[in-house]
């Protein structure tokens, strides 16, 4: 349809508005602001929503914009840049031509691509919004899979008393920059799902990303029951049930809807284990093609099935009760042709006990060959989690590898900084080349450096202004109340910034540890601070909500009322005009709980600096020339860490951070800060962008990812079947292995061993003899293969294996073990049997 969902007549000037507004890859951009600002700058303050102000826009306005000479030259100039998005050569095609990829689907369970639709909750949903523009930017193939909630998450405000207070504002699609996916004939496309004594009807939806489509879910069909169209109403609703029925439409319907479609996908893509059960319905819709059994379709399909994991405390994962996935799980099981306890197996750790709950990262884990977290330290914390999954296997070679975030740039730059970036002669196309401009970022006039910094802090200052009025008027304030809103904070004053989720874990009232040393800082008349918090609680989460409420209570003092600021309803919108303006970022996770924590990542290629606990992202990009750093690198959970590591917030910006921000020149520039600021900006920017992690996803990951899955379907599935009759001979015959005499000698400063292996009734070929010693002073263990040297005199399927290593380290460093081995297998991922000779 020429104008997509938009059921009104624009003027022929105006035609393109109706795109601009249904493609999310343009709603944030600084390209295109402009263009809505001009046509209701009310609406646009209000809402940030293109789609809403076209639809309400008065066909006399519609008139007059068509006669508005800066607007349709706004508008011609997003259209040239967007004829050069599509036709210049991307990163995918140039990279990667002859690439066995042909699509990824991306599952999440929530996207925040824009505030125009609010599908998310926080840093999940950011991440997974940015992927799929950053995925746009590169021509990566990839099809997003989501929920169209009908509530979504919930909106914040606050009472009197600084105490949350929730409300569930209705998602009317008609205002929502989606369109409905409709057959040829013009009926609705659905999607059937098996549930117990009926059928559920999921209606689907579209949203356009640049190259990308989304693709939503949604239950709220007239033809389901009351119950069964409240599934997608709330993100992450409270209810066991209800949440178990949204992660089987995610799966089970997700994965069905490409199939409806005839979208030919060969990698999958799980953000998170929410959608885990797409890898049981992609099994069986490979056997129904192949005409092969279920379990030789999943060995096939795993191969190219991916499972990222944002979760760094196991107890973070869904969990169910094995009698409610029984229950809910047993319909479309029964179309699978297998029982509903190979299901529950899947998803437990033993899958012999009945009692333990089913996980869905733990049917994730299984299902996916290759796993990865989103830091290098939460690989690490990964590792630990899923260890019970690898028994005896070290931790440091459990599966789970990782791809740091990042963040899209284009959606998070200032104006001020875009300008740096794109003027750059370095740079140009400034997103193709940005290590170049980063480089040639040391080099800029310090004066043009803090002009910039400058105005992007002058811009916040008068956005919260404005914000803060609006949120004290709805609030029912008096005027004199609403008129000091529109004069708190100083545009020349060093701003923090805190915005965060409110939970424990995340420490978000750390710095009211010693209120008294607090003040003293923020109330100095001579080096002033103000502080600019915001940030949610989970609406089942008390202790949360009591901190909120604690914060808001702080910001409420009368003495600090020009200060400190606390903005109810933390969104996308707000996050963009912190990371513009803000000085320093502030993080105070209890490591290692943060997994990345990408909030700090907006701040580099604006020039915000970041203070913040070694953990996430930051653990690996924090230098002493770059930020700051809180704590140790301890991960102890004594009573006295907070304490200390409130002392050495307090320590960090009494002695550093103040001090270096106020440290002026003749000319008022404070060239030591600015040091440190191009420094983070030139060093961090190319490293924590998204397109930086959607190329290692694509390169780590979908490329091989891809292959491995060709290559085991080719053929009937001929792989694939192989790999069955693999894991089931190891599963009969594994018992049967154990190790004779070992001998270690030494020669040629080499130490030379002659072990004895019996192998029972194993074939030979289904297994490697290898000596491993835990890492000295490398990143990773040593592991050597054994030479299967000659058969062992009178034994049946006995063998002597050898092997030389350098005498470097003593013999008693390496011990012998047997472990599963075929050419075509992930070993330990898909098979993790292991028999150590001690």
């Amino acid at each position: 349809m020429p104008n997509g969902y938009l059921h009104r007549q624009l003027p022929e000037a105006l035609s393109d508005l109706s795109e601009l507004a249904l493609d999310l890859r343009w709603t944030t951009s600084h390209l295109t602001r402009r263009i809505w600002q001009r046509l209701d700058p009310d609406a646009w303050e209000q809402t940030e929503n293109p789609h809403l102000i076209l639809l309400n826009a008065t066909q006399e306005r519609l008139a007059e914009a068509a006669q508005d000479q800066q607007l349709l030259a706004e508008l011609a100039n997003w259209r040239r840049k967007r004829n050069e998005y599509e036709h210049q050569a991307t990163w995918f095609q140039t990279t990667h031509p002859a690439s066995p990829l042909r699509r990824v689907a991306y599952f999440s369970m929530e996207f925040g691509l824009s505030e125009a639709l609010p599908i998310y909750s926080g840093g999940l949903g950011i991440l997974a919004g940015d992927f799929l523009k950053s995925a746009s930017d590169l021509a990566v193939p990839l099809v997003g899979v989501g929920l169209l909630y009908q509530q979504g998450y919930f909106r914040q405000g606050l009472a009197d008393d600084g105490a949350q207070r929730e409300a569930f504002p209705y998602n009317d699609p008609n205002s929502l920059p989606i369109v409905p996916l409709r057959y040829d004939d013009g009926r609705w496309r659905r999607v059937q799902v098996e549930l117990p004594g009926r059928t559920l009807l999921l209606r689907v939806w579209k949203v356009r990303v640049g190259r990308v489509d989304l693709l939503l879910l949604d239950s709220n069909d007239p033809q389901n029951g009351p119950w069964d169209r409240g599934i997608t109403a709330h993100l992450y609703d409270a209810g066991r049930d209800q949440r178990l029925l949204q992660e089987i439409v995610l799966g089970v319907g997700g994965w069905r809807l490409l199939d409806e479609l005839g979208l030919e996908v060969n990698v999958c893509h799980l953000n998170e284990g929410h959608a885990a059960l797409a890898v049981l319905e992609r099994a069986a819709s490979f056997a129904r093609r192949k005409k092969v059994p279920i379990p030789v379709a999943f060995q096939a399909t795993r191969a190219g099935n991916l499972f990222t994991s944002h979760t760094p405390l196991a107890t973070g994962f869904d969990q169910f009760e094995p009698a409610m996935v029984a229950h809910y799980a047993g319909p479309f099981m029964q179309t699978f042709g297998l029982p509903v306890e190979w299901l529950l197996a899947l998803g437990k750790r033993d899958p012999t006990d009945v009692g333990e709950p089913f996980s869905m990262a733990l049917l994730a884990m299984r299902g996916c060959c290759r796993a990865n977290g989103v830091s290098q330290l939460h690989g690490l914390v990964c590792r630990r989690i899923f260890a019970p999954l690898f028994p005896r296997w070290p931790q440091s070679e459990v599966p789970v590898g990782s791809i740091t975030n990042g963040v899209h740039i284009p959606t998070w730059n200032s104006r001020p900084a875009r300008r740096y970036w794109v003027e750059s002669p370095a740079c140009d196309p400034w997103l193709a080349r940005l290590a170049e401009a980063a480089a040639a970022l040391p080099r800029l006039d310090p004066i043009h450096l803090w002009a910039l910094r400058t105005e992007a802090r002058v811009a916040l200052v008068e956005y919260v202004r404005r914000r803060m009025a609006r949120q004290r008027t709805v609030r029912g304030a008096s005027e004199a109340a609403v008129r000091a809103a529109r004069h708190v904070l100083d545009p020349s004053a060093l701003t923090i910034g805190f915005a965060r989720r409110f939970a424990e874990y995340k420490r978000p009232n750390l710095l009211l540890h010693d209120v008294s040393r607090l003040k003293r800082l923020l109330l100095d008349p001579r080096r002033p601070i103000q502080l600019i918090v915001a940030g949610k609680a989970h609406p089942n989460d008390e202790l949360g909500k009591a901190l909120v409420r604690s914060m808001a209570r702080f910001a409420q003092q009368p003495e600090l009322s020009q200060c400190v600021v606390f903005l109810e309803d933390y969104d996308m919108v707000l996050a963009q005009h912190l990371a513009a303006g803000i000085d320093v970022w502030l993080n105070t996770p209890r490591r290692p709980t943060e997994a990345c924590g990408t909030s700090g990542m907006k701040m580099l290629f604006n020039g915000g600096l970041n203070v913040s606990v070694l953990d996430g992202w930051w653990a690996e990009a924090w230098s002493p020339d770059v930020g700051w750093a809180l704590g140790d690198g301890d991960e102890d959970d004594s009573w006295t860490r907070d304490a200390r590591e409130a002392d050495r917030l307090y320590r960090v910006l009494e002695r550093e951070v103040v001090p270096e921000f106020y440290d002026r020149d003749t000319e008022g520039i404070p060239r030591k800060w600015l040091k440190r600021l191009a420094a983070s900006m030139s060093r961090l920017t190319p490293r924590f962008g998204s397109d930086r992690m959607v190329k290692d996803y694509t390169e780590l990951a979908y490329l091989p990812g891809a292959a491995s899955y060709e290559f085991r379907s080719a053929d009937g599935a001929r792989v694939a079947a192989d790999l069955q009759t693999w894991h089931e001979h190891l599963a009969e015959h594994w018992h049967g292995l154990h190790f004779g005499e070992i001998c270690v000698s030494q020669a040629n400063n080499h130490w030379s061993f002659v072990v004895q292996v019996h192998l029972g009734e194993l074939d030979p070929s289904a297994v490697h003899v290898q000596l491993f010693a835990e890492a000295s002073n490398a990143d990773r263990p040593l592991v050597v293969e054994m030479h299967r040297d000659h058969s062992l005199p009178g034994v049946a399927n006995g063998f002597v294996f050898t092997a030389l290593v350098p005498a470097d380290r003593p013999a008693e460093h390496f011990t012998p073990r047997i472990v599963p081995w075929h050419a075509d297998a992930l070993v330990p991922a898909e098979e993790c049997g292991i028999h150590w000779a001690h």
